[in-house]
């Protein structure tokens, strides 16, 4: 009786014999879960219809030209197979996963929970119903279908200790522990950190009492800055340009409670004035190697006005980013950093944020608060312009393995526009229809749509579920071309519900006349 063997990469295999029942060979998944009939259609009987939907149609295409000892190799053996778990579901994790799907040794790409937007494009297999909190949960799912390498995206996760638990349980995983995690989730821990180890920083006090707060605001004057110590979605930093506005934050953060315990404490610091860029490093315990700059837009509105979000568009490179900078940047705040943290005892691996202020009155850079994930929408930049294998990159800073490492990008500029819901970062609609996506998409050559808050409806339409929804992002020769790109491609999605800035790259092209279309 003849055996069919279909091999979809060193960890996967498919195997019959003369039932043409296709199993899943271990240890990529258990054959309790998974089985395949082959005849003159192929079916799949599986508990998880995200994995079911997202390996049909791979299947299909071998099933119909299956013949005894059939071999489909999904990349080359030359370094080691990997199948990976992004943690999220926005529009980060849509870019890692994109750029994952993009590394030769990826063999398979799991996202949890995902979002529409994930699954649809086929970046990912997105599994909706795994508690990303839970670190048992997660551990069994990696477990059970031999996942190699977890990269958590949000910082909820991180800082509520889901690293820690993995590793404990042997399992590779790119992002700090909750204790290196408090860089991001508590702003005194950082600001502490930089003085003990002599990182630039904004001169800053911090506060659990409302009068004294006001007092000190009083006696530095305005404008000034005032921050929820903890998590606040991005929220919880007022820029205030008058005392009125800073009493009030002090108010809304330790007497309204507005940001909960995350408010519970506020650090206030002097207003600096410059320019604002990213600078990412990966990192892996006790080195570093910087990632390319890229520049966000924090501000709502055109011109940097208005409220700030989690960013509404970014460019990379930055040209405020000059090599020198970068390495300066890297002797004097990243590395200082990652050496602080190991003689603290909670050595760092994973991705370094660092929001940073190149100052006008002297043109050097000060660390503004640490992130200890990929920015968002700073990483869709990045991926797309990254070239190195992702997998293998993350797995050498799992195994504090980057001293030598060096990433390739794509030359040009990358840029991405956030398309947000009308009324962000207020409270605004959910469920508006967003149409005309795949065109979008065809509008240039480069162009990438990732998806930050989006579901499908009963109709199979895209439906905003967020505030921030969809990230254009285009790649060009120049900023200025990769910006046309982006622009156009954004002016073909028809969305009434949404808004966008119509200037994101406007530090760097100055003299460019921007779109006007609202």
């Amino acid at each position: 009786m003849a055996c069919t063997s279909i091999s979809l990469s060193p960890c996967l295999k498919l195997f019959s014999s003369g039932n043409k029942c296709f199993q899943f060979q271990k240890p990529f998944a258990s054959s309790n879960n998974l089985s395949f009939f082959e005849g003159h259609h192929l079916s799949i009987g599986c508990n998880h219809q995200a994995v079911k939907k997202s390996l049909l149609g791979t299947l299909k295409c071998v099933a119909q030209n299956s013949q005894p000892s059939v071999s489909v190799d999904a990349a080359s053996n030359s370094a080691e197979r990997v199948v990976v778990l992004v943690i999220g579901g926005g529009g980060r994790e849509h870019a890692l996963c994109y750029a994952l799907k993009r590394s030769p040794s990826c063999d398979a790409i799991f996202c949890a929970p995902g979002n529409a937007g994930i699954s649809s494009s086929g970046d990912a297999t997105c599994i909706p119903d795994l508690d990303i909190l839970d670190g048992e949960a997660v551990i069994s799912f990696c477990r059970k279908w031999g996942v190699g390498l977890v990269v958590v995206g949000p910082e909820a996760p991180l800082v509520s200790g889901l690293a820690n638990k993995l590793v404990k349980a042997g399992i590779p995983t790119f992002g700090p522990s909750s204790e290196a995690a408090a860089l991001e989730g508590s702003k005194n821990f950082m600001k502490n950190l930089c003085d003990k180890y002599g990182i630039p920083t904004a001169k800053y006090k911090t506060f659990t009492d409302p009068s004294a707060a006001k007092q000190y605001i009083k006696d530095q004057g305005a404008p000034i800055v005032v921050k929820a110590d903890g998590l606040a979605a991005g929220k919880g930093v007022i820029v205030a340009m008058t005392l009125e506005e800073a009493y009030e934050a002090v108010d809304s953060m330790l007497v309204k409670n507005a940001f909960g315990s995350a408010g519970c404490r506020v650090v206030i610091e002097e207003f600096l004035e410059g320019e604002e860029a990213s600078f990412f490093a990966l990192v892996d315990g006790e080195n570093a190697i910087p990632l390319e700059s890229a520049q966000d837009h924090k501000r709502v509105g055109d011109g940097d006005t208005g409220p700030n979000t989690g960013g509404m568009g970014a460019y990379s490179p930055a040209p405020v980013l000059t090599k020198e900078l970068q390495s300066l940047v890297m002797e004097s705040i990243i590395l200082p950093t990652v050496k602080g943290m190991a003689a603290e005892g909670c050595k760092f691996v994973g991705v370094l944020y660092a929001g940073l202020m190149i100052e006008k009155k002297s043109g050097l850079p000060k660390l503004i608060e640490y992130n200890v994930r990929f920015g968002d929408p700073e990483c869709q930049v990045l991926m797309v312009r990254l070239e190195s294998d992702l997998a293998q990159v993350l797995l050498a800073a799992c195994r504090g393995e980057l001293t030598g490492v060096t990433l390739n990008w794509s030359p040009g500029s990358a840029m991405v526009v956030v398309m947000a819901s009308k009324g962000y970062p207020g409270s605004y609609e959910k469920g508006t229809v967003i149409q005309n996506l795949e065109e979008a998409e065809q509008v240039a050559p480069s162009v990438k749509i990732f998806h930050a808050g989006t579901a499908l409806d009963s109709d199979g339409n895209f439906i905003a579920t967020g505030g921030r929804v969809l990230g254009v992002t285009a790649k060009g020769k120049d900023l200025q071309e990769a910006r046309d790109r982006a622009y156009h491609a954004v002016e073909e999605i028809n969305w009434p519900g949404g808004f966008y800035r119509r200037d994101i790259g406007w530090r760097a092209l100055p003299q460019k006349q921007f779109a006007t279309k609202e």
